[in-house]
This record gives structure tokens, sequence and C-alpha cells, in this order.
């Protein structure tokens, strides 16, 4: 008999966790996972970062959802494509961004890691255009460093004012 997981309740585009708890339900049941907040401060700050992405924008650890965070952060929350060109070069940053790349490894393994994003993105594709021109109105950029003062916040009520809600699909309505 196969144990099906329950689905995370960060994933429900209308959770009224606030950021906080759902980033406790995200370490709780990502385990396996390097847990940012036991590194020092300046190498773990874009890894929270990228952590509270995944709550806020409701997208889980699959291979899917990863590749498609990158894009749907870019163009929902302060954080640019040149900044992360910037992190990228950044010898303070640039090893906290490879633990990420590292953890992926771990679990799963090269192989896996290349076959999947390669079977992945034909059918992702279709989904990061749709998203791009949800995006393209002038909109609220969500703090992606600064995410302190969201923290007690409702998910709902962080999704609902940087106009979210649009590009997270799962619902418990679903």
């Amino acid at each position: 008999m196969m144990i099906k997981r329950s689905r995370p309740k960060y994933l429900n585009k209308h959770s009224i966790q606030t950021l906080q708890q759902g980033l406790e339900e995200y370490y709780e049941i990502n385990f396996s996972i390097t847990d940012p907040r036991e590194l020092p401060p300046e190498f773990a700050q874009i890894l929270l970062a990228h952590d509270v992405t995944h709550v806020v924008l409701g997208c889980d650890t699959n291979m899917y959802d990863e590749i498609k965070l990158l894009p749907l952060s870019f163009w929902t929350s302060d954080f640019k494509f040149g900044d992360y060109l910037n992190t990228r070069k950044d010898p303070k940053i640039r090893p906290a961004i490879d633990i990420m790349y590292h953890d992926l490894i771990k679990q799963h393994g090269v192989l896996w890691l290349y076959c999947s994003i390669l079977f992945i993105l034909p059918r992702l594709l279709p989904e990061v255009i749709i998203i791009w021109f949800k995006t393209r109105s002038t909109r609220k950029y969500y703090p992606f460093f600064d995410y302190d003062s969201l923290l007690k916040r409702s998910l709902l009520e962080i999704r609902q004012e940087f106009n979210l809600l649009p590009l997270i699909k799962y619902s418990h309505l679903d």
C-alpha cells in the first residue's frame, strides 16, 4: 500500500498560514535540503530568500516547480535577472547557490537532474509563457531579500497584495 503525502498548506493559493508558518512547514517536509537558518547569515541570505520564494509563490520542490521558480521570481519580485547574474559572481554568495545545486544532486543524482530538466522543459514552457504574459502589466513586486515585514502576514494577504494568486495553481477548492 502506497502512502500518499498530503499536500503542504503553503501550496494552497488561499492559505491563511503566515509566511513564517509556511516557511516552518517547508523546512519540516523538506528535511533533506540544507537549512539556511543553520548557516552564517551573509552566506544564508540567498538560500533563505529562495526558500521564502517557494512559500510565497506556492511552489513545491519538485523539478517542475524548481525550474519554474527562477523566471517566476524575476517577474514577480524585486530580484531581477541582472541581480541573479551578480549573485553568481559574488564570492560570498556563489557557494550558497552551489549548495542548492549540490542538494539536488545529492538527493537524485546528476543524470536524473539533467534528464528531468530535458523532460520537463517542453511541458513547462507553455506555462512560463502564460505567466510571462500575466506578469507584463505594471505590478507591485514583492521583496525578495527584505521579506522580514511579511513573516507575520498571511500568505493569502501577501499573494493578494502582490497580485500573485493568478500565478498559483493549487487551491483547496480544486
